[in-house]
């Protein structure tokens, strides 16, 4: 959720702090501030909104070589002024930026402000400001020890950079629970909470792991723990491109991103395919052949579109490799008692990495001996770290909210999963040519669907048909029902409206009560062995007089819907790729008509670090 950036080094701090914020932006956020140490004074700007809004109130001269800045989405306090970041001590010497929850909070401050400290802002992260001011008025030697000696004091998740006017050659910073890492440049260095915020600064990063804090000055860094033992890093390469980072000539993030899968889908495949033996290569499993067929059953787990991902991958799984496979929620199953067994493969998917609910997941399944591997988009992210082996899915830098590349790549990587475990079973070599075949023309595919839109203007012409409507359905039978829930998920967080989506089997009992005129049902009606019971619901629907836009392999009657985007076909087992495009462009477009804030929905986050 909330962006951390800082920089040391000889060139002035504020426009690198604002063009690294500006890359943080599609984490989800609602107010912004910088703070710089000049010639021994800290210097502090802060709004609420956005960080255009902060760049135009910046002083003409805000100068400083040192400095933090921070994109805050409001948990504890209203997004005001006052509880934007960076927050400072007293007296001005301490300035604090945080990601992450401070669970006792309430009782630092009530300690205190029983020893006299005012208070400013209604956050959990000023206690920091002044936990860390009071031990350097205790005798704490440097910012390092006074750091250390506030955190001991604080139970919870976070994120932290801290400057000192008295110390301004540094920036002190700690890991737990949330991202933390550090930019490793010429003869100057770098914090980020998200290696998009130093794309084109540099390509060497060091990623902080939980209870480890470090310290940076120009000339390089330190990585210590709480009890101050000294830790070894090494440097990691970031493979991100800066173009993928820049909007280029389109309107929104959104769908430039739409428009990249083609190219996402080659990256998530490129180097997989075993064309000798039909099947997939996936050396970053580390599972051995024989440790792969010990496995009995496997489940997945992920939140929001990652959870649809699961969905979809479950049943490719299921279909191709003939071991049964469930997906649920990761922050549901953190909260419950599962039962971890042995033969169970567990994956872990999120596009970020940091997932919060997703790491708690993994995290337990750990401590109870599960074994579990990853499908990631950010490399290096701590979940990509955590887990025993895993898949890449090189969607590339995805920066608006709505996730739309890594959804699809990451159905692709389950197919690459479903075939690799399958071919060490039962799956024959020609099923495996077929699917991978399939996987093959996918971005073919889906160039296809675009190009069809760009020159018919078909889904858009119905995404401002239903864009005003109250609520709108979305249903979908076996493969389709995923992509029905992934399909509302995108309409309602970009465009606001109400979307709810249902097993198409599922309508008589109860949302056929629903079915009105003024309600549209978005149907995904593939060509497949339940097209005639998709039809029948279809056509119940519309004995009701509900609107009906269909997505489908061949147009359908006007008796059964008002509207049919024809999708492509590929391999039964793949439809459900093709046909959530059409889906993600149904949703731009109805955002676009209502005029919203397409790559950065109101209270949403891309990156979700925080309960």
């Amino acid at each position: 959720m909330c962006g951390i950036v800082g920089y040391v080094g000889s060139a002035d701090a504020a426009p690198i702090l604002i063009e690294g914020l500006n890359r943080l932006e599609y984490r989800g956020y609602d107010s912004a501030g910088v703070a710089v140490i000049d010639r021994g004074r800290l210097k502090l700007c802060k709004v609420s909104g956005r960080v255009a809004d902060l760049q135009e109130e910046l002083p003409a001269r805000f100068k400083g070589s040192v400095g933090i800045g921070h994109t805050r989405w409001a948990t504890h306090g209203e997004p005001t002024v006052a509880n934007a970041h960076p927050h400072v001590d007293g007296a001005g010497r301490i300035a604090v930026v945080h990601n992450g929850i401070i669970e006792n909070a309430e009782e630092l401050r009530a300690k205190l402000q029983a020893d006299g400290v005012e208070f400013t802002s209604q956050t959990d992260t000023e206690t920091v400001a002044h936990l860390v001011a009071a031990a350097l008025a205790g005798g704490a030697e440097d910012l390092e020890q006074a750091v250390r000696q506030a955190l001991r004091q604080v139970v919870g998740a976070y994120g932290i950079a801290v400057v000192d006017t008295e110390n301004p050659d540094r920036i002190v910073v700690a890991r737990n629970g949330s991202p933390v890492l550090l930019g490793v440049g010429e003869r100057e260095m770098f914090v980020a909470s998200d290696v998009a915020a130093l794309v084109g600064y540099t390509r060497q990063v060091v990623y902080l792991d939980d209870g480890e804090l470090a310290t940076i000055t120009a000339g390089g860094y330190r990585t210590f723990t709480l009890d101050a033992r000294t830790t070894a890093k090494s440097v990691s390469e970031v493979d991100w491109d800066v173009v993928g980072a820049e909007i280029g000539d389109h309107a929104h993030f959104l769908i430039k991103e739409i428009g990249e899968q083609p190219r996402s889908i080659e990256r998530t495949l490129r180097g997989r395919i075993d064309e000798r033996f039909n099947t997939a290569h996936l050396g970053g499993l580390n599972l051995s052949v024989r440790e792969a067929r010990e496995f009995r059953r496997v489940k997945i787990l992920g939140c929001g579109s990652a959870c649809y991902a699961g969905d979809l991958g479950a049943q490719l799984i299921e279909d191709l490799a003939r071991m049964p496979a469930t997906s649920e929620s990761a922050s549901e199953f953190r909260y419950r008692n599962p039962v971890v067994e042995p033969d169970t493969l567990y994956v872990a998917v999120s596009q970020s990495g940091e997932t919060v609910d997703t790491l708690a997941a993994v995290q337990e399944l750990q401590r109870k001996g599960g074994r579990v591997i990853g499908i990631v988009n950010v490399v290096g992210s701590t979940i990509a770290r955590a887990v025993d082996g895993g898949i890449y899915i090189h969607a590339g830098a995805e920066m608006s909210v709505a996730a739309t590349k890594s959804f699809t790549s990451t159905v692709a990587a389950f197919a690459l999963l479903a075939v690799h475990l399958g071919r060490m079973r039962d799956l024959a070599p020609t099923e495996g040519r077929r699917i991978l075949d399939g996987l093959a023309a996918l971005p073919g595919q889906i160039e296809e669907i675009l190009d069809a839109e760009k020159r018919d203007g078909t889904i858009e012409a119905v995404a401002q048909e239903i864009a005003r409507r109250n609520s709108v359905l979305f249903i979908g039978r076996r493969r389709g029902w995923p992509v029905a829930k992934e399909g509302a998920q995108k309409f309602k967080e970009v465009s606001y409206v109400h979307a709810e989506a249902y097993a198409s089997a599922e309508l008589k009992h109860g949302p056929l009560a629903l079915v009105s005129p003024e309600l549209p049902t978005v149907a995904c009606v593939p060509d497949d062995d339940l097209f005639d019971k998709n039809t029948s619901t279809l056509a119940e629907i519309r004995a009701r007089r509900g609107p009906v836009v269909a997505l489908a392999h061949r147009a359908l009657p006007e008796d059964l819907a008002d509207r049919t985007i024809v999708v492509p076909r590929s391999e039964p087992e793949l439809d459900s790729i093709l046909m959530s495009v059409p889906l993600q462009l149904l949703a731009y477009h109805a955002a676009v008509a209502l005029e919203r804030d397409v790559d950065r929905p109101r209270n949403l986050a891309k990156s979700v670090t925080v309960e």
